[in-house]
């Protein structure tokens, strides 16, 4: 059976729900919520599992904190023995403009702490979903924006790209990454192009 290891990005932790760097985390759980499926605690993450049309599919929230988010990464997919090419790591990014989103087949890590230390244990050749949380901070306040929390405005203008992460997650194990990029990426507001 082919499996599938899908990966949200955030921090655990009560003080960490709603904030901009947890944008993967909700992603995952929508695709929990959609799914009916719960995570559980084991190691270096929570996870749940689903099959998609015989497909298996892990879904993964890293308890290591965001800077070590690499090695709940790599431990997954070493230890359910999942090919590289079948995974996906969804994250905050905050070049893109909130509600924006762009889904790539590899690339640089653009500066995320995530993103950077996984790229350091497998390389950066891997899938990843990045979901616009805007930059409206000023110069040197950029922590305190991504850890900050959504407003309930900015939460609203932010659903619909949740719900399209869930269907751009299923596309991703059905279809594959290519077909996933060319259908999805032209829905994100500046979807495809270059960093």
């Amino acid at each position: 059976m082919d499996k599938y290891l899908i990966v949200g990005l955030g921090n655990v932790g009560a003080e960490y729900e709603q904030t901009r760097h947890n944008t993967g985390f909700m992603v995952l759980d929508a695709f929990a919520k959609a799914s009916n499926i719960s995570f559980e605690d084991r190691r270096y993450g929570f996870v749940a599992q689903t099959t998609l049309k015989g497909r298996k599919v892990f879904l993964l929230k890293p308890s290591t904190f965001m800077n070590l988010s690499g090695n709940a990464v790599r431990y997954w997919l070493n230890h359910e023995n999942i090919d590289q090419n079948r995974l996906l790591v969804v994250s905050d990014e905050v070049a893109l403009p909130l509600g924006d989103f762009r889904l790539k087949a590899g690339g640089s890590n653009g500066g995320h702490n995530g993103l950077g230390h996984i790229q350091q244990l497998i390389g950066q050749d891997y899938a990843r979903l990045r979901m616009g949380i805007g930059n409206d901070f000023p110069r040197g306040m950029q922590v305190d924006w991504v850890l900050g929390r959504y407003s309930e405005e900015e939460l609203e203008q932010l659903q619909p790209s949740i719900d399209i992460a869930v269907e751009i997650i299923r596309s991703f194990v059905l279809a594959g990454i290519d077909h996933t990029m060319n259908q999805y990426n032209k829905l994100g507001k500046h979807g495809g192009g270059k960093d």
